[in-house]
């Protein structure tokens, strides 16, 4: 078993990156995120603590617009507009869900397709799922969710090639399981996509050369769900008793050829993949 992990990878990234922010520096550019936080959840504040750590350590930076929890939403909606129009951010990041009171898919809309640097907006989603080149669509960059573009990264460091490969993925949400299968696609996988209510997991989930779990249920995958040989990917992240765990049971590990472990995994590398977009948008904004 080849326990594939995250830090690795998101050293690897960074330290690719740091030229091309000191080049932007030097023209007097310095990629900045925008992270519109509305509350103070505690998952949130750890993201934010985790992606300043990560975006510090290749000299870009990151600001937070902090909205308290009963933000109205022409509030919302004027923050927005705000950091639209600002040519020192290159990125925004939009923590959801939104509280209730607040409208999200117009709060969405309103983003800056070119500064929507994790997939909020139905522009970007567009370039996803049609398979188009960021250059594709004319000041639409095309950036993927950061998460599943954090899968990627992180089979194409461990140099997993995914052409021709049956890859089944347990997760159907618009912000992993859906995105990642047009990604996989994209790469010439054979893409099976099941959930929660599929009749027969345990079947699909044996099929596959690679199984990527995003589902969002701890310990939802275990042993007698996968074949040994194959490789695992597990995207999720919970709190049980007090513990971080996944999707999968971690006993997979034991007869799995690749396995991300959870934690220290995908979420070691998301940060890094939005770092990878906001450095981008910067140059593009030149």
């Amino acid at each position: 078993m080849t326990l594939w992990k995250g830090a690795p990878v998101a050293k690897a990234m960074v330290e690719e990156m740091i030229p091309g922010v000191e080049e932007l520096k030097a023209k007097g550019v310095t990629p900045r995120l925008a992270v519109i936080r509305v509350g103070e959840r505690e998952d949130d504040l750890s993201y934010e603590r985790g992606l300043t750590k990560r975006f510090a350590s290749a000299g870009a930076e990151v600001e937070t617009a902090a909205l308290p929890a009963d933000v109205t939403q022409e509030e919302l909606e004027r923050c927005i507009l705000e950091l639209n129009g600002r040519k020192d951010v290159h990125g925004i990041l939009m923590f959801s869900p939104l509280p209730k009171s607040l409208n999200e898919a117009r709060a969405r809309a309103l983003l800056s397709p070119a500064k929507d640097v994790d997939c909020l907006t139905d522009a970007n989603a567009y370039c996803v799922y049609a398979g188009k080149a960021a250059d594709g669509v004319p000041g639409v960059p095309g950036y993927p969710p950061c998460t599943p573009q954090a899968v990627l990264e992180l089979l194409d460091f461990y140099g997993y090639d995914l052409t021709g490969k049956n890859v089944t993925v347990v997760g159907r949400s618009a912000v992993v399981g859906k995105p990642l299968a047009m990604l996989l696609l994209h790469r010439n996988a054979t893409v099976t996509i099941c959930h929660t209510k599929t009749r027969d997991l345990a079947a699909a989930c044996k099929q596959a050369d690679l199984v990527v779990v995003c589902a969002g249920k701890a310990g939802l995958i275990g042993k007698e769900q996968i074949t040994p040989g194959q490789s695992v990917v597990d995207v999720g992240i919970h709190v049980v008793d007090g513990n971080l765990c996944g999707d999968v049971d971690p006993a997979v590990g034991d007869i799995a050829e690749g396995y991300t472990p959870v934690p220290g995994g995908v979420g070691a590398v998301t940060t890094s993949v939005l770092l990878k977009h906001t450095v981008d948008a910067a140059k593009r904004s030149i």
